[in-house]
């Protein structure tokens, strides 16, 4: 697939994305890339976060596909028995543990457990050795349940902007053959 034939629903995590992350930068340079917008940020509500997942995959005019980062991800997931158009396939990166009691803040707990299902559509799931949000050994785990690529981005952090990972060229690079080899 190209660009022009998909909807690329970016879905960030808690406290969205910056002007620096990758995610905004993509957002900007795919065309038919939006942002799936959550009312509260700092606070989220995993029914409300789901809601809006769910609202902009069945407003979609063309097969979806997802650019989710850390709580994104769970969004995304839950959010799959209300959809009613077609997704084509999902990006994720940096899937924080949301049943690990140490995670901070405490209610991202409230976006777990993850459905352990595999997932009704093609997935690549990108985590790195020194997550503060995750270990590797659990992104790794749930990719496997889901039957997801797993990519090891060995010592990156979050992967996001704080993390160094503003542009990103990897992984933009790993989206672009990712979508081409989706139908």
């Amino acid at each position: 697939m190209k660009v022009k034939d998909v909807d690329i629903l970016i879905v960030p995590g808690y406290t969205n994305s910056g002007p620096d992350h990758w995610q905004t930068r993509w957002e900007t340079r795919l065309s038919t890339a939006r942002r799936v917008e959550q009312a509260e940020w700092s606070k989220p509500v995993r029914e409300d976060w789901v809601a809006n997942v769910a609202k902009a995959v069945n407003e979609a005019e063309r097969p979806v596909v997802f650019v989710a980062h850390s709580l994104g991800i769970p969004s995304v997931v839950h959010a799959i028995p209300q959809f009613r158009n077609r997704v084509a396939g999902a990006f994720f990166v940096a899937p924080p543990d949301v049943t690990n009691p140490q995670i901070r803040p405490k209610h991202l707990m409230t976006f777990g457990p993850y459905p352990r299902d595999p997932l009704p559509f093609p997935s690549i799931t990108v985590a790195s050795r020194n997550d503060p949000f995750s270990s590797f050994e659990a992104a790794e785990d749930i990719a496997g349940a889901w039957g997801s690529m797993f990519i090891d981005a060995g010592g990156a952090g979050h992967l996001n902007a704080e993390s160094g990972h503003g542009p990103w060229p990897e992984g933009s690079m790993t989206f672009a053959n990712f979508l081409t080899r989706l139908t």
